[in-house]
């Protein structure tokens, strides 16, 4: 008895699918459909869309489907695609929730938006009958949307912008929300690497989407250009989701895209391929749900194979992939070769996801371990800024190996943030913000410090601040402005103490008002410049004031070293003696030194 081959989940997958009845209830709803409009009379002229929403009590389901002469049609003309741009030219920007800040653009299947457009009033309403606008859910019943054809691309669209309706995150104490199941039947790829990537940078989208491909359906492989290269799929239109390939012979699972581009080309080359009606489907699906599939029933001998080819060929036979001839032997090999190379990439990338899991553990650790470093700085009675700044202590040099591990992790999770659509950008940003906020706080000064180690730098906001700081800060504000605000600080008076200054480039601004205090003391400085130095000294008096009412700052700032409390000597010595302003009375009067004894310093306010 050979030994079986362990990797073969393409074909158990597959075959689970098909035995869950999920494909065979699809491909009923589609006929039932197509069998109404028939009986309707319906113009068969025109490219017309039908659609069916039928709630059953264990689920509910969404049939589309097409004419055959509107699959003919779009067939010819090979689906032009259209850009984002031109849908917003058109009046139509329903779908930019799929942009981001690294994906301004995509471009959609010209055939499924324009049926998508055409009937758009229609299927508003039939949205409005599975989805509650008020709680973003849909029925309490799973979801299931199907089609056939260019009827299968408009129920991927629609899937698309139900998942956008969803609300996210889930509200507190809740079930995250459920999500609909799209299964098409020789769906063409509906949109570019702009789509593509738009789906896959959205945590659960991709799995929401199944699409089965018969090996002699030629519409779903219309958009893949023919020759005889490996390199042969267009770089047009990009496939998302998960797909059942299928023969008489069988049936796998494939969710590398890559892979599935490369399989639909190959059988494409190897037999004769036209287009299928939804009979083919229900014929295929039949077939396969009858027969009792053996694991390992190939004609080859794989036991002396590694299981990651024995599990390759296996799928490939089972998609109808013949290994007859010499020369589909060659090709095959190639196809085999390929594979290999993409479960290894696969394979990294789970290591990768591995591998992010333990780094958050290690951000949580160094993050403690620089609150460690901040009150042993504050000990010393100079602070962490200063401290890092000047260098003092050999622990000052360990914390520049924390800063960079943190500051490579933040920038990383920030790009990919970016990476991601609109609403899913704002639900992960909403889950990270308030880390986000501390790690900014924490670290952003050990980097203005290194910033102004260096003679001669200055203005760190506009010269020297990395743009992941940037939008943590903007992404924090937006946070907060859609929050209502509250009497002002009354938590911050109990914890004083403790908080962390809120502005994280507070001690860029100390730092160039100690350089304007030298220009007003420098004598070799024009008029143009003392007046500038003025007027910055003013703002910052001003500025420093509005953080100290607002509790808005740590205490460390008036501690006997740090650059603030050198900034004030510097600057009490500049100003005349009849100078009255706010800060000045609180710093004459020494208040701050009841800044942290909160009771006391209530009491002189």
């Amino acid at each position: 008895m050979s030994q079986l081959p362990i990797f073969i989940s393409g074909v158990d997958l597959a075959n689970l699918v098909v035995n869950s009845d999920l494909l065979q209830i699809s491909c009923a709803a589609i006929k039932d459909l197509q069998a109404e409009s028939i009986s309707d009379q319906q113009d068969s002229s025109s490219l017309s869309l039908r659609y069916k929403l039928d709630k059953k009590s264990k689920y509910t389901h969404i049939a589309f489907t097409t004419s055959t002469v509107s699959r003919n049609e779009l067939l010819q003309q090979r689906g032009d695609l259209v850009s984002s741009t031109t849908l917003r030219e058109l009046e139509f920007p329903i779908f930019d929730f799929l942009c981001s800040e690294t994906n301004r653009s995509f471009s959609i299947h010209g055939g499924a938006i324009t049926l998508f457009k055409s009937h758009f009033k229609e299927l508003s309403r039939l949205k409005t009958q599975i989805h509650d606008s008020k709680t973003g859910e849909l029925l309490s019943t799973p979801l299931i949307v199907t089609g056939h054809s260019i009827g299968g691309a408009v129920a991927s669209l629609f899937t698309l912008w139900l998942l956008d309706s969803i609300k996210q995150p889930p509200q507190k104490n809740r079930p995250p929300p459920k999500l609909p199941l799209c299964v098409t039947f020789g769906s063409p790829f509906i949109g570019n690497h702009g789509l593509q990537k738009a789906v896959l940078d959205c945590s659960n989208w991709n799995s929401c989407f199944l699409h089965v491909v018969g090996n002699k359906d030629l519409f779903p492989k219309a958009s893949i250009s023919h020759n005889d290269t490996a390199q042969s799929v267009s770089e047009d239109y990009k496939a998302f989701g998960t797909f059942i390939l299928c023969s008489e012979k069988g049936c796998a699972s494939v969710d590398d895209l890559d892979v599935v581009s490369r399989l639909l080309e190959s059988t494409r080359r190897l037999a004769p391929c036209e287009a299928q009606e939804i009979d083919y489907y229900v014929g295929i699906v039949n077939d396969l749900k009858s027969k009792v599939i053996i694991r390992g029933n190939s004609q080859l001998d794989l036991s002396f194979m590694q299981p990651l080819k024995a599990g390759i060929i296996l799928q490939l036979e089972a998609i109808g992939v013949e290994m007859n001839t010499q020369q589909q032997k060659e090709d095959t090999n190639n196809l085999i070769s390929k594979f290999e190379e993409r479960e290894k990439v696969l394979v990294e990338e789970q290591a990768k996801t591995r591998d992010s899991i333990q780094k958050l553990n290690l951000i949580k650790i160094k993050m403690v371990q620089l609150e460690w470093y901040k009150k042993y700085c504050k000990n010393k009675e100079i602070g962490y800024y200063d401290c890092y700044k000047n260098q003092l202590w050999r622990r000052d040099r360990e914390v520049t190996r924390l800063k960079k591990f943190l500051t490579n992790y933040w920038k990383n999770l920030v790009e990919s943030v970016e990476r991601k659509p609109q609403k899913e950008g704002a639900f992960i940003r909403a889950t990270w913000l308030y880390a986000g906020r501390n790690y900014r706080r924490m670290v952003e000064p050990l980097d203005i410090a290194e910033y102004y180690r260096e003679n001669g730098n200055r203005d760190y906001q506009t010269h020297g601040r990395s743009r992941h700081y940037i939008l943590l800060e903007q992404w924090q504000e937006e946070e907060d402005a859609n929050k209502l605000t509250s009497s002002p600080n009354n938590k911050k008076k109990e914890d004083v103490a403790g908080v962390l200054t809120e502005d994280s480039c507070i001690w860029a601004k100390v730092e160039d008002a100690l350089i304007s205090c030298k220009l007003l003391n420098d004598g070799t400085s024009n008029a143009v410049e003392k007046q500038s130095a003025k007027e910055n000294l003013d703002m910052f008096e001003q500025y420093s004031m509005d953080q100290i009412n607002k509790y808005a700052v740590s205490p460390e700032i008036f501690l006997k070293e740090s650059s603030f409390m050198r900034w004030w000597k510097m600057y009490r010595e500049i100003i005349e003696a009849s100078h009255d302003s706010a800060l000045c009375d609180f710093m004459k009067n020494e208040r701050y030194l009841q800044y942290e004894k909160r009771s006391a310093f209530y009491e002189t306010l």
